[in-house]
């Protein structure tokens, strides 16, 4: 018998769990306290200010004034490293929770409460137009972006396509058709597995099988790495490898990133129930921001007056964008109707003026 292929995942991290590194393993843009400065700080704010966000639209909900939300609280290092390595001509494909990547894209924070407020035109949103909306059907938006970088490949199009998705999406078909795809056509495709050990109840040791979410590229033939989630720089770092890499028409890859969400799934959602308090409070401990703040202030870049000078700052941003949010006058009841065909049939002109008709009657 003899073999006719060998695979490995490799796992990737930088920051020790009190902030240091090993001498001479960190990418260039960590290496010294100039590059530091220049790339890690301004992330670091981002990171800071997702939270501050975060944090108000979990109290917009509860205090009625926001429908279901799905909270990204310890997947900020995730999804500002996903977005700081994309460019602007790339395109993004969300799930539901992946703000803080689609800020950093130039998506506005009152666009995102919008789509949760339940007003369809938070998905009509800044940043780049080509972007994906966000997408609560599990793991769809894979094949979106398999679809987008085929077509990128087709036009000779130096752009490449970014998929988000959890560690229970990945066990979805449409996850490993995207994946197939990607490496049937060699496609310039990163997918991105959000492994935050829970996919809504079930914890990720009765997902699947597999020793690594990231192997699960393998099969199609995709570049696969396991990075930590909770380390910024080498999120960062590994994206801008495998974004780059799929520029450069070298094909497509599979990140798996490990975190935790230290959140319900969503605000309709009670963790309490199927989580342990004791796991819950030891993600605390790995959380994204501990080890970055002591990295950055060994390196004297930041302290404890700049933070509270910036989440003032934050605070203050987050709440023009709530005013702005609140202030948005809602749509006509007409639209309902309107924007549903473009030839508008009897049945559906009939329910149009029933409605209007009782909004006249009850205002």
């Amino acid at each position: 018998m003899s073999t006719v292929a060998n695979f490995r995942i490799e796992y990737r991290h930088y920051l020790a769990e009190d902030g240091t590194a090993p001498e001479g393993s960190l990418p260039e843009f960590a290496r010294d306290s100039d590059a530091v400065a220049r790339t890690l700080v301004p992330l670091f704010k981002e990171m800071l200010r997702l939270r501050a966000f975060d944090t108000k639209a979990v109290a917009l909900q509860r205090t009625g004034k926001l429908g279901t939300y799905a909270s990204c609280l310890g997947h900020e290092a995730a999804q500002v490293g996903i977005g700081a390595a994309m460019r602007t001509e790339d395109v993004f494909a969300p799930s539901y929770r992946e703000y803080g990547a689609q800020i950093l894209r130039g998506v506005k924070p009152r666009e995102i409460l919008m789509y949760w407020g339940g007003d369809e035109r938070g998905n009509d949103f800044s940043g780049p137009a080509h972007d994906y909306p966000w997408c609560v059907p599990i793991a769809t938006q894979c094949l979106h972006a398999a679809g987008a970088a085929l077509a990128f490949k087709l036009r000779g199009e130096p752009r490449v396509a970014v998929a988000c998705v959890g560690d229970g999406g990945s066990s979805k078909t449409d996850t490993y058709a995207a994946i197939n795809s990607a490496g049937a056509y060699d496609l310039p495709f990163v997918l991105c597995i959000i492994n935050n050990q829970w996919a809504i109840s079930v914890p990720r040791s009765a997902q699947t099988g597999a020793k690594t979410l990231a192997q699960k590229g393998l099969a199609g033939g995709l570049h696969c790495i396991q990075v930590d989630g909770n380390d910024l720089i080498a999120v960062l770092a590994t994206l801008q490898e495998v974004i780059e890499r799929a520029r450069r028409g070298e094909g497509g890859s599979v990140v798996e990133l490990i975190t935790y969400r230290l959140s319900d799934h969503t605000t309709a959602d009670d963790a309490r129930r199927y989580r342990a308090d004791d796991e819950v409070k030891a993600a605390w401990l790995r959380e994204p921001f501990i080890r970055l703040r002591a990295f950055l202030t060994a390196h004297g870049v930041w302290n404890e007056t700049l933070e509270a000078e910036w989440l003032e700052e934050s605070r203050a941003w987050v709440d023009r964008e709530v005013d702005a949010y609140l202030e948005t006058r809602s749509q006509p009841l007409a639209t309902l109707f309107d924007l549903v065909y473009a030839d508008q049939p009897d049945d559906l002109a009939r329910q149009k003026a029933d409605a209007l008709a009782w909004e006249q009657t009850h205002g």
